[in-house]
């Protein structure tokens, strides 16, 4: 069984070489052979020119494909793995096109395991181990009101003057900026056009206390359901969002206005626009060479009775830089790894999936992504 590892961008080699180092039989596919050998060359003996035609014909029923590619391909890969009888891996969220394949997998008895990585994919380990240690506690009762919240973001382990600098694609930083979101506040539906008009403030459980701005991401509504709560429990707060440095928005304000002149425009000319803004905020706001770059994400579960906090309980990680490589490359592409490792022990049941709810998993990944960050805790706020 071979391992298709397709993309050596910013987020993927940790992850890669971690496979290759263990000794499964891994082809290196990218668009640029050069640019995957300055990364892999040294351990990686098949890399290949990727193209969909060329991945396709080498598939054998068995192997895993990993997507490190943009969103928009990973669709048309996991179509190529049900022709040729093969598994399918990516970091990103379920699109509703790779949804649509979870009978087409579970027929073929294949795996499509999706959000295996940092936001989507590690934020969900934690989410699943909360539900399930409430769930296991004294304090579990179906009356309890609930107030989840989960934050996640890559910053700046030295700040500079914009508060942010990029560890992965600049052009998917700005084009997330145009995307609504939806979350629950205060028992009440919260729908945002713009990040920008939901910013507050969250203070992190960290060693040394630290502030963030935080703001809803995506529609956070389905992992109600994804996170097994149940349709009859009292919520009052769900929300999956961004955080980012103190200051962020204040040093943005020019880019949110730019991005709101281009409503309404044709979606070419917008994605020109952004691709052009992406391009010269990355020259200025690039990772040095060996700078190190930061993750911070934190999770949190509380239940009150009577308006009195009967468990609360926050994973707690913060991660930078070092001689492994970026926090943000560590992040995303070990837990990919991981995933391929649990396809390939047939660890996980055919169909499509985000990061898996089995405990032994969820223990297993969390234990290895804590080797990873500089600190990661799981605070009990009551104890």
């Amino acid at each position: 069984m071979t391992i298709h590892w397709c993309g050596t961008g910013l987020s993927s080699i940790p992850g890669l070489r971690r496979l290759i180092e263990a000794g499964h039989p891994v082809t290196v596919w990218n668009r640029t052979v050069a640019k995957a050998k300055a990364e892999v060359g040294d351990i990686a003996k098949d890399i290949r020119p990727y193209s969909l035609e060329a991945l396709t014909a080498a598939l054998q029923p068995g192997d895993v494909a990993i997507s490190m590619l943009p969103a928009d391909q990973h669709v048309s890969i996991a179509k190529a793995c049900l022709a040729k009888g093969a598994h399918f891996v990516s970091s990103s969220y379920i699109a509703p096109e790779m949804r649509e394949l979870d009978q087409a997998f579970r027929e073929a008895g294949l795996v499509s395991i999706n959000e295996v990585g940092l936001d989507p994919g590690i934020d969900h380990l934690m989410a699943h181990d909360l539900v399930a240690r409430y769930r296991a506690s004294k304090a579990f009762s179906p009356d309890n009101t609930l107030s989840f919240t989960s934050y996640c973001g890559g910053v700046p382990k030295i700040p500079n003057a914009f508060r942010y600098k990029f560890s992965w694609a600049p052009a998917g930083v700005l084009k997330a900026l145009r995307s609504p979101s939806r979350s629950l506040r205060h028992f009440t539906e919260l729908r945002v056009a713009r990040p920008w008009d939901a910013i507050t403030r969250y203070d992190a459980p960290l060693p040394q206390p630290e502030s963030f701005e935080v703001y809803p991401n995506r529609d956070s509504y389905p992992f109600m359901q994804d996170y097994r709560f149940e349709p009859h429990w009292k919520v009052r707060d769900f929300v999956r969002g961004t955080i980012r440095l103190n200051g962020w928005a204040d040093a943005w304000a020019p880019i949110f206005e730019e991005i709101e002149a281009l409503e309404g425009k044709p979606a070419a000319e917008v994605d020109a626009a952004l691709n052009a803004r992406a391009a010269a905020l990355l020259e200025d706001n690039a990772y040095a060479e060996g700078e190190p770059d930061r993750v911070v994400l934190f999770v949190s579960l509380k239940a009150e009775k009577d308006g009195k906090p009967v468990y609360h309980e926050t994973w707690a990680m913060d991660a930078w830089g070092d001689a492994r490589g970026t926090a943000m490359g560590r992040l995303v592409s070990v837990p990919v790894s991981l995933a391929v490792e649990a396809v390939l022990t047939r660890e996980i049941p055919a169909g499509v999936y985000a990061a898996p709810h089995d405990p032994r998993l969820v223990t297993r990944w969390l234990a290895e992504v804590g080797n990873l960050a500089q600190h990661m805790d799981r605070i009990d706020h009551l104890a």
